[in-house]
């Protein structure tokens, strides 16, 4: 993530990079309605860059969907927390202080120490509104230069989905209640060889198949529960 006026050398050199300027051309093209998707691969960048494409994204909260595919580092943590987003199993979100390179004697030094300070808590809003955390808790996790896999992330409700979880988790959610259990496949199985074992039984034999299949149907519902 780099200012607008530093993208012409990245693009000298071939260089992957984004900008503000990118953000905000790909938005003007979008049409009322579209959804627009972010991938985030990124070590992050400068931090009011990262704030400003944040702010460019959160204009557009509704419409927009982010995923984090790679890593999504420092300032780009802060890009991704402007709405909905889903992180790869095997991707990384790093969030940390903000940091500088300034040299000068004690005065500067103790200016510079509070010009971070409240850089920090800047910050640290995007992810207090992201996941619903305080401030101590977001500032904390930002003292500690905190890596977090995806499990992690959605633990703290920095993201909103694991990219690839299978659907029977949300299936599980739609049909779970007290009293009901879908049929375990181990379940399934076992009835149905022996539906297969007795295919040639004759009518009487049917029904005490039938009867019997019942019966192990409900042991196996008693021991789901």
């Amino acid at each position: 993530m780099i200012p607008n006026s530093y993208k012409w050398y990245y693009d000298f050199f071939g260089e992957d990079s984004t900008c503000p300027r990118d953000v905000q051309s790909i938005l003007d093209a979008v049409q009322q309605g579209d959804e627009v998707e972010v991938y985030i691969n990124s070590p992050g960048g400068v931090i009011d860059v990262g704030s400003e494409i944040y702010t460019l994204l959160k204009t557009q909260k509704e419409n927009i969907k982010i995923y984090i595919t790679g890593e999504a580092c420092s300032a780009a943590s802060i890009a991704a927390m402007a709405g909905y987003c889903e992180m790869s199993p095997t991707a990384l979100m790093m969030v940390h202080c903000v940091s500088s390179g300034i040299n000068g004697n004690h005065k500067a030094m103790e200016h510079m120490g509070e010009v971070l300070r409240t850089a920090d808590k800047a910050l640290c809003t995007a992810y207090m509104d992201k996941a619903g955390m305080s401030e101590e808790e977001a500032l904390e996790m930002m003292e500690h230069e905190t890596w977090l896999t995806a499990q992690q992330a959605k633990e703290k409700g920095l993201i909103d989905k694991i990219m690839f979880q299978e659907q029977e988790e949300d299936m599980a959610q739609l049909v779970n209640g007290i009293s009901f259990r879908l049929p375990t496949k181990g379940q399934l199985e076992k009835v149905k060889n022996l539906m297969n074992n007795n295919t040639s039984e004759s009518s009487s034999g049917k029904k005490m198949l039938l009867m019997q299949t019942k019966f192990n149907y409900l042991k196996m519902r008693g021991e789901q529960r």
